[in-house]
Formats: structure tokens, C-alpha cells, sequence
């Protein structure tokens, strides 16, 4: 049974409730309930995205697009059908603006492809933030090197925030894309996007968001926020791996060349040429990773079904109380203290290295992430290898919390 609105306005925030929807989070880890504060690197998945993937797998499965027969009919169905539940979530004007992808890093791929090779030359720019995860960061330096073009950074200060004061000045008549994350994966920095866009503009510079963090937690509206293109991973936001979404401006996208060749996303073939499809068509190459997207499609079908400001409101205070509870003990150190932060606390113990304390957390139940969380420049910023990273869904709880703090005691003990 799926959390109705009727339950939240009732009860509040039932996370009691909620959690009965993820079956994952009834085990238990060396002998202790499970503790599932690794969200931010993948997310738990309801039950009712588990039986819409097996429904598929069990009485549809077949190829899509292609086929005049009963199953590729359905399957092509719940793969479109799918794809308008994207739209609808994200606000976008058309289906067809929403391009299937595994993830951001696809994403950001298939625009640093079809957008930047097409449109970036010798001399050019392209503006990152300092906080960047990897995925949207490695594709620009691949770009820039081939190019000859420049990548240029915009700084964040020693809360994690973006120093915005010197945006206007790192725009110019050679910058052809800013590239930003609506939420650090890292620091759990909330950006001011829209803002960021609005400046971008007024010089003629496209903006990408990077959504991974940003729609689980946020709600997204990509014409409000008018960003050029926007990317989200469907496994941050309770779907299966392999699910996720480019979405772009219609007029960008029809500008662009294909990521891959090959089958679905041609309209005609010759040994002389090809002409290609309509978008989305033309950035789908090949059969896709259907029930991943049908997959997405359920995990909307259940976000929908919840009140997400509750939602929010509950992740909020988590990450009030876990940063409240973390900070009074001694020795640790949280990285990351921006006022606007979603559900990601990074910290540190004095003279434990990150990885034995995911470690030693492990053993008590509880599952964090411990390393760089593929943002290397922001470690190096704070002068750490690496930090320990617990972050929250709307289905934990505030013992949760409590376990990790007791937990982080535990480590400091160890090593005294």
C-alpha cells in the first residue's frame, strides 16, 4: 500500500508508514536493523517500482517502436507513458524535450557531444563550478583539451557556498555554456539556480543543471527555472539504476547531433547519408533500458503519491538534528555549512581517516558513504582526502540519527 495524501494530512509525516513502502529497510546488517544513510549515492526503491519492473518483465516485455504486435504495443506504451510522467514532473513544455538517459553522466555526455563538439571551438569557454561532481566536470576538461577551448571556475567560499559576486565577470562573448549543480552531491549545498540563469542569459550563455541531488529533494520546474538543459539520475529518486532524463529546450535539442548511431534514431539510410529522427528519437539510439524508465515512471507514480513538502520538511529537520547531534562531538567536523543545504552532511574525525569510519559504522548497521563522492576539487578546497557523507531520505528516522551519532562516538573511542 502505497502513502496517500489523505494519510499525511491526517498524521502528519508517517515515516512508520512510509518506511513499510521500501522493503530493503526491514533488514538488518551484523546483526543490527539497517540504517540506510547512502541516499545520496543511491536512493531505496518502493515497493510499487519493484512490482511495476517485474509486471513488465513478466507480461510486456518486448522491444518498443518497432513492433505492430500486442507486447511491443504495451511496452512502447508504458516506455512513453513514462516519458510524459517525466514531463509532467518536471515541468517541461513538451515529452519531446525529455530525452531517455542512464543518468547525468550520460546526460552531460550527450550534451557535451551533440552541443559542445558541434558548437565549441578553438578560444571558447565553458564556466563550472568549484563544487562539481566528476560527471560534470570531466566531460567539459575531454571537451576543452580536443577544442582548444577553456574552462573557467566559479568559486564557492568556505561554507560551500558559490561566490556569485564573480559570476558576471567570468562571462564573455566566448562563453558558450555555464555547468552547475542544483544541489553539491558533496556538500549538500542548495545553488541558486535560477538566479545563476537569469545572469547567464542576459549574456546569451545556455546554462546545465545537474539534477542528481536536485529533483529527489527539491521540487523542479525547468521553465521557472528557464535552464537550457537539465539532468537527473532515476536511481537518486527511488527508481531502478540505468533510469534517468536529459531534458532540453526543444530548439537546443534540434540543434544538436546525435550522441550514438544506429538503430530507432535514423529516418533514413543510405551508403551515401543518413538523416535522423525527431527528437527525443534522435538521442535514443538502440533499444534502451526499458524497464529502468518504466522503472522512473513508477517512482513519480509514488513520489505523486505523497505530500513531498512534508517530505522535504522531514529530510530538513533530519539533517538539522544529525548536524546538531555530529557537532557536539568533539573531534568532528562538518564540511559543508551553507544556509541553503538539502539532506547531505559530510564530516570529518580528527586523525580517522573516512574510510575507517564507514568502516566501523558498517559494523554497527549503518551505511554511509566514505571517500571523495567523485568531487575531488572540493576536498582539495578543505585540504581533506576524503569525508565521510551520511545523507537522508524521507524515510529515516531521527533514532537513526541518534545511532549514528552513537556510532561516530564509537570511532573516536577506537582510536583514542
Amino acid at each position: 500500500m502505497i502513502a496517500t495524501e489523505k494519510t499525511i494530512e491526517e498524521k502528519g509525516w508517517d515515516v512508520g508508514r512510509i518506511r513499510e513502502d521500501f522493503p530493503v529497510l526491514g533488514q538488518t546488517v551484523n546483526g543490527k536493523p539497517l540504517v540506510y544513510l547512502d541516499n545520496a549515492a543511491s536512493a531505496q526503491v518502493p515497493r510499487i517500482v519493484i512490482e511495476r519492473g517485474a509486471k513488465y518483465l513478466r507480461e510486456e516485455h518486448s522491444n518498443i517502436h518497432r513492433g505492430v504486435h500486442y507486447l511491443s504495443q504495451r511496452a512502447t506504451s508504458a516506455y512513453e507513458g513514462a516519458r510524459e510522467k517525466v514531463k509532467r514532473f518536471i515541468n517541461a513544455r513538451e515529452a519531446r524535450e525529455c530525452v531517455f538517459v542512464r543518468g547525468v553522466t550520460e546526460g552531460v555526455n550527450l550534451v557535451m557531444h551533440g552541443y559542445g563538439r558541434k558548437l565549441v571551438g578553438e578560444g571558447d569557454e565553458i564556466v563550472v563550478s568549484e563544487m562539481e561532481h566528476h560527471s560534470n566536470l570531466v566531460p567539459w576538461q575531454m571537451l576543452c583539451e580536443e577544442k582548444g577551448a577553456r574552462l573557467r571556475v566559479l568559486p564557492m567560499n568556505d561554507a560551500g557556498e558559490l561566490i556569485l559576486d564573480e559570476f558576471d565577470a567570468l562571462l564573455n562573448e566566448r562563453t558558450k555554456l555555464v555547468c552547475v549543480g542544483h544541489v553539491s552531491n558533496s556538500l549538500g549545498t542548495i545553488n541558486p539556480v535560477k538566479e545563476i540563469v537569469a545572469r547567464a542569459h542576459k549574456q546569451g550563455v545556455p546554462v546545465l543543471v545537474d539534477g542528481a541531488q536536485g529533483a529527489p529533494h527539491l521540487k523542479v520546474d525547468v521553465q521557472d527555472l528557464d535552464c537550457d538543459f537539465y539532468a537527473i539520475s532515476g536511481h537518486k529518486m527511488f527508481a531502478p539504476t540505468g533510469s534517468g532524463v536529459l531534458y532540453g529546450k526543444a530548439e537546443l535539442l534540434e540543434k544538436m547531433n546525435p550522441f550514438l548511431g544506429g538503430g530507432s534514431m535514423i529516418r533514413t539510410v543510405t551508403f551515401e547519408r543518413s538523416t535522423y529522427a525527431a527528437i527525443p528519437d534522435k538521442f535514443e539510439a538502440g533499444t534502451p533500458a526499458i524497464a529502468s524508465a518504466i522503472g522512473l515512471g513508477a517512482a513519480i507514480d509514488y513520489l505523486n503519491s505523497i505530500d513531498r513538502e512534508a517530505a522535504h520538511a522531514h529530510e530538513r529537520e533530519l539533517l538539522r538534528y544529525a548536524t546538531e547531534k555530529l557537532s557536539g562531538i568533539e573531534g568532528v567536523r562538518i564540511i559543508g555549512t551553507a544556509r541553503e543545504k538539502a539532506s547531505v552532511l559530510g564530516f570529518v574525525i580528527d586523525e580517522v581517516h573516512p574510510h575507517d569510519v564507514g568502516t566501523i559504522l558498517d559494523q554497527e548497521g549503518i551505511a554511509i558513504r566514505a571517500g571523495h563522492h567523485c568531487a575531488q576539487p572540493v576536498m582539495q578546497h578543505f585540504g581533506v582526502p576524503a569525508t565521510a557523507r551520511a545523507s537522508f531520505a524521507f524515510y529515516n528516522t531521527k533514532e537513526e540519527v541518534e545511532r549514528l551519532a552513537a556510532a561516530v562516538e564509537k570511532v573516536i573511542e577506537v582510536f583514542a
